[in-house]
């Protein structure tokens, strides 16, 4: 098993991975570290690779894991959890508690403040993105966002994340800057869109200004990560930030 260790300046409490596709007991389609329990996989394997990768990863307490709907509502991550809620971001203050989120092309970004006193973690894809997933996420750490670090990680990469024209419309609705986060594709009023960008401008906004990562892709990656675009029928990697105890 190996994961990516985001590189940002965070407080020496705060740890972060995201996984890729490597390690595991997960065959077939989803061969390798497959997390997701919803995606077809044998419920046995997935529940055995994410005990192998809370211990691996050394973290304590019980893993929140969402039930994703591309919304933005924002999972308080307890020890007394019941099962998976619908969320699409966590938030956590207490040490030992992780914020978890799985992509297979869309944008997982982790946040935590200066301090190491609260983290975060957001399911961004287009439409949670669009619908203000992080702007909800930055709400529910209760900090000033300029005390806020962030770090995108792998997702679907801007020479192959073809939407339509009504995506793009919906972020300039919004924003306008957001034209210079898409350019035209080769099929007919298609787009290609640079979602790391996307996530850039609306933190900005939010006034988180300290972002770091987004130089992954995905789709073009199938030696380390799940696509959904590229493959259809696939697992998915997980994106954890915690507080140290």
């Amino acid at each position: 098993m190996n994961w990516i260790e985001p590189d940002w300046p965070v407080p020496g409490n705060v740890r972060a991975l995201s996984t890729t596709r490597n390690g595991g007991l997960s065959e077939g389609v989803f061969a390798g570290l497959n997390l997701g329990a919803h995606v077809g996989d044998e419920p046995a394997r997935v529940e055995a690779n994410r005990t192998l990768l809370q211990q691996a990863a050394g973290i304590p307490g019980p893993l929140n894991w969402l039930n994703q709907v591309h919304g933005t509502a924002v999972h308080p991550v307890s020890r007394e959890y019941g099962g998976a809620p619908e969320a699409d971001a966590a938030c956590a203050r207490e040490a030992g508690l992780g914020c978890i989120v799985m992509t297979a092309d869309c944008l997982p970004v982790l946040l935590c403040d200066r301090a190491g006193t609260v983290v975060a973690a957001a399911h961004a894809g287009w439409r949670g993105l669009q619908g203000g997933v992080l702007e909800e996420s930055i709400a529910a750490m209760g900090c000033e966002p300029g005390v806020i670090l962030a770090w995108l990680g792998p997702a679907i990469g801007p020479a192959a994340f073809e939407v339509g024209g009504e995506v793009r419309d919906a972020f300039m609705a919004e924003q306008a800057e957001a034209a210079a986060a898409f350019v035209p594709s080769s099929s007919e009023g298609k787009w290609l869109a640079d979602i790391y960008q996307l996530a850039r401008l609306r933190l900005a906004r939010a006034g988180v200004t300290a972002v770091y990562g987004g130089e992954h892709c995905t789709f073009s990656d199938s030696e380390r990560f799940y696509s959904y675009r590229r493959d259809g029928q696939t697992g998915r990697m997980a994106s954890i930030v915690w507080l140290a105890p």
